[in-house]
């Protein structure tokens, strides 16, 4: 039995690896910490969890004492001490912050304000979304789990960067559920703020543009730019991604979706949906699926794609459960295979 730990768990991601692993078969939760609620009892926090996971929050310093896993759980910044003394322990770190997202230490530091404090530990660290990563594994100590929107837009943007028929600058329109924007209550995720509201925010500023165009540039074999424009949905869960990318050579639709057919076949949280459905947030949610929708626009040239994911299972704890079990070398779906409710 895996032993996991989860640094951070009363923030949303935190209490969803909670939620996640309580019916994982071959993983249990032995220790959860928080510095704001430290000393209480996690269903306290969360009443959700009550009978479920009563385990009382300690520091960060006994979860890597108890634990074979670290899940971090943080805000950036703070996650590669937590990785160095798991490393330093022998234990594995699952960073679902951004510490270990980017390549580029410059970037990191222009998009998030602050440099590597442990440069060191990048070289034992593998940044993975499953379904196009995994085959880097070489049982690194760390994995950087992917962010929510570069989630989104990577699954549903790879075939086509992959067969090289994709011009290299592209579109993204995505919505997001306001748990993406973290516990802490803000302006924007104010009740009133953003119930009954639509917005765009941080237009071609949010921070992970550039997770975004470094792992499409890494498919693609060449520099890839992108216009990312994030929109705030007035629901708790979800991330829908629209995506208008510019086509090297005319392609229907039915040539579109055999090509994502074919990529995707055999993966178990991808499905491919019928020609001429949409992605919607309704039918992930809850789950570690992303749905994918394919259309063509003979009259621009253009590939329209649509995503779908739970921006806090595939989107943040059920990936990292995924990357959990890549590290542990036992089925990926164990512990999430379960279906998202109709309604």
């Amino acid at each position: 039995m895996i032993k996991a730990g989860i640094v951070g768990a009363t923030g949303y991601a935190g209490a969803e690896l909670v939620r996640l692993l309580a019916s994982h078969p071959q993983a249990r939760v032995e220790a959860v910490s928080s510095v704001s609620y430290e000393g209480k009892k996690l269903s306290d926090v969360y009443p959700n969890l009550y009978g479920i996971c009563d385990l009382v929050l300690t520091g960060a310093d006994e979860v890597v004492e108890k634990c074979d896993v670290v899940f971090a759980s943080l805000p950036h910044g703070l996650s590669e001490e937590l990785a160095g003394k798991c490393l330093a322990a022998g234990k594995k770190t699952i960073d679902l912050g951004a510490d270990f997202r980017l390549d580029s230490e410059s970037e990191y530091a222009e998009w998030y304000g602050k440099s590597y404090k442990r440069p060191d530990l990048h070289e034992k660290a593998l940044y993975c979304i499953p379904e196009l990563h995994r085959s880097a594994y070489r049982g690194q100590p760390i994995i950087g789990n992917p962010g929510c929107y570069p989630s989104s837009v990577a699954l549903g943007a790879a075939p086509l960067f992959e067969a090289g028929i994709a011009e290299k600058s592209m579109v993204i329109d995505s919505k997001s559920g306001v748990t993406g924007s973290g516990r802490g209550l803000t302006d924007t995720t104010h009740f009133p703020n953003c119930n009954e509201a639509f917005s765009a925010y941080k237009a071609a500023a949010h921070r992970h543009t550039p997770e975004i165009e470094q792992t499409l540039s890494a498919l693609a074999g060449d520099k890839v730019t992108v216009t990312f424009v994030p929109h705030l949905l007035p629901v708790n869960r979800g991330i829908e991604t629209t995506m208008y990318v510019g086509l090297t050579a005319p392609c229907t639709a039915e040539e579109l979706h055999k090509l994502y057919s074919d990529r995707y076949r055999g993966e178990k949280f991808v499905r491919v949906l019928p020609l001429g459905r949409a992605a919607n947030i309704r039918d992930v949610r809850m789950s570690n699926y992303c749905d994918i929708g394919i259309f063509a626009d003979p009259r621009t040239g253009r590939a329209v794609i649509t995503s779908a994911i739970d921006n806090m299972v595939k989107g943040a704890a059920g990936q990292a459960i995924q990357n959990m079990n890549i590290m542990f070398s036992i089925e990926e779906d164990c512990g999430l295979d379960f279906v998202p409710p109709a309604f």
